[in-house]
């Protein structure tokens, strides 16, 4: 969520910095657009550079989900496992003593 904001709060004032900036430019109009330009590339690698580390962040994720899962599976695996030793243990017990 903090990363939401901070980039909706990057692109307003990129926003708002073009706007100042055509409206008071002591530019020519030629180098008002190169320097725009210059700006709307820096803000698209900025902005590839944020999805690319978004896009890790997401991949360590699931990646720590699936091993956590697995670790769920493999114990829940193990509980029904000694469940079932212990319930053929009841029943041989159980036999046992009816036969004795």
């Amino acid at each position: 969520m903090e990363e939401d904001k901070r980039l909706s709060y990057f692109c307003l004032g990129l926003g708002i910095g073009v706007a100042v900036g055509i409206l008071f430019a002591p530019k020519s109009g030629e180098e008002t657009r190169a320097l725009l330009r210059d700006k709307a590339d820096e803000s698209k690698d900025y902005l590839i550079r944020k999805s690319s580390e978004l896009k890790e962040t997401s991949a360590e994720i699931l990646d720590r989900s699936k091993l956590a899962l697995q670790k769920q599976k493999e114990q829940l695996a193990a509980a029904v496992d000694a469940g079932r030793q212990a319930y053929k243990e009841t029943l041989t017990a159980k036999a046992g003593e009816a036969a004795g």
